[in-house]
């Protein structure tokens, strides 16, 4: 029997960003998205030493072009590989958009082989170039028996992040990803993978393929800010929305009326505009306070920030016929993430 047939099966689908981007030398000058998901794997050969690894490329493009649905088709095909026989999956994209790629695979992908999401906060062609290493260190995860059953998991800078908290927390930084409610549940040393902690598996979200997509809007309060937005919402293609308010789960007292008149129109979801935290429940009382906004009928979205909200909220509306329905699925979901 040769090596290669006793090494696990990783399938790698590239869906472009900064870790396939290279310089046209064209004008204007800057990188693009170009190098495909073979020309990416190409560039570390130390992977044979892992894995038989297959590359699929699905995407050429910068993350923000990506969309809810390419994700959703994305999670067929990952669970189509590892039906298939593969032992896990990497994905690499850009990172402006990882964070809410990842959590759409950790809601959709219910295989307990290892799914993990990489790319690169610089190009190939950068001084101290970074996509090669967190490639090889995502591979290094995927193969990883200690990976099971974890759900997504997101990889870069030698650190293992649970999708379900991972941010990205600063705009060139190497160790731009962090997860502030709970820090990475581990770490790579000479090569190894080390978890110092694990997390439960998300409550099933069912069956969104092959269906529209339900549109929700993201709107994030500032200080004096009047509802203007909010009011115009009822009135536009949305079947939701997921209002970040400030601190603990709060709005200014006269754009409680409008949320109110709202509620009555679609689901409402109020999350936190600072990123991190659990959403309050029971402390303050003041017209716009949390409780005040949760007796008016708005959602919580728990631990999920306004992006990780956003997507949940799509997911169960395109899954569930009811709205009462798909506020049992969303609470299932969120009380899930953190037991």
């Amino acid at each position: 029997m040769s090596a290669s047939k006793s090494l696990p099966k990783i399938v790698v689908f590239s869906l472009g960003g900064t870790i396939a981007s290279t310089d046209s030398g064209s004008t204007p000058r800057g990188v693009t998205p170009q190098l495909s998901g073979a020309d990416i794997v190409a560039t570390v050969p130390q992977l044979d030493r892992l894995a038989v690894v297959e590359s699929i490329s699905v995407r050429q493009v910068p993350s923000g072009d990506l969309t809810v649905e390419d994700i959703v088709e994305l999670s067929r095909q990952v669970e189509q590989a590892l039906t298939s026989g593969a032992d896990g999956v990497v994905v690499t994209q850009g990172t402006d958009t990882m964070e809410e790629t990842a959590f759409i695979l950790d809601l959709l992908v219910r295989s307990e082989r290892p799914v993990v999401v990489t790319g690169a906060m610089r190009s190939p062609g950068s001084l101290s170039a970074d996509g090669a290493a967190n490639l090889m260190a995502a591979v290094t995860v995927a193969t990883s028996s200690a990976a099971l059953a974890l759900g997504t998991l997101v990889v870069l800078n030698d650190e293992i992040h649970a999708a379900r908290f991972v941010r990205k927390t600063n705009v060139s930084s190497l160790a731009a990803f962090q997860s502030p409610n709970a820090g990475p549940l581990g770490w790579l040393v000479e090569g190894r993978v080390r978890l110092a902690m694990r997390v439960a598996p998300l409550a099933s979200i069912g069956s969104v393929l092959h269906r529209p997509l339900a549109s929700v809007a993201l709107v994030k309060l500032s200080l004096g800010d009047e509802g203007r937005i909010v009011r115009c919402l009822a009135s536009m293609d949305y079947s939701g929305v997921v209002i970040e308010g400030f601190g603990g789960g709060h709005v200014p007292a006269k754009m409680v009326a409008v949320i109110e008149e709202l509620v009555g129109v679609m689901p409402v979801v109020l999350a936190s505009r600072t990123g991190s935290g659990e959403l309050l429940r029971e402390t303050y009382g003041y017209p716009g306070s949390e409780r005040d906004l949760l007796a008016r009928g708005v959602w919580s979205a728990g631990v999920l920030d306004g992006l990780k909200a956003r997507i949940l909220l799509s997911l169960v509306l395109t899954d569930q016929p009811s709205r009462s329905q798909a506020r049992d699925r969303f609470e299932s979901i969120t009380s899930s993430i953190a037991l």
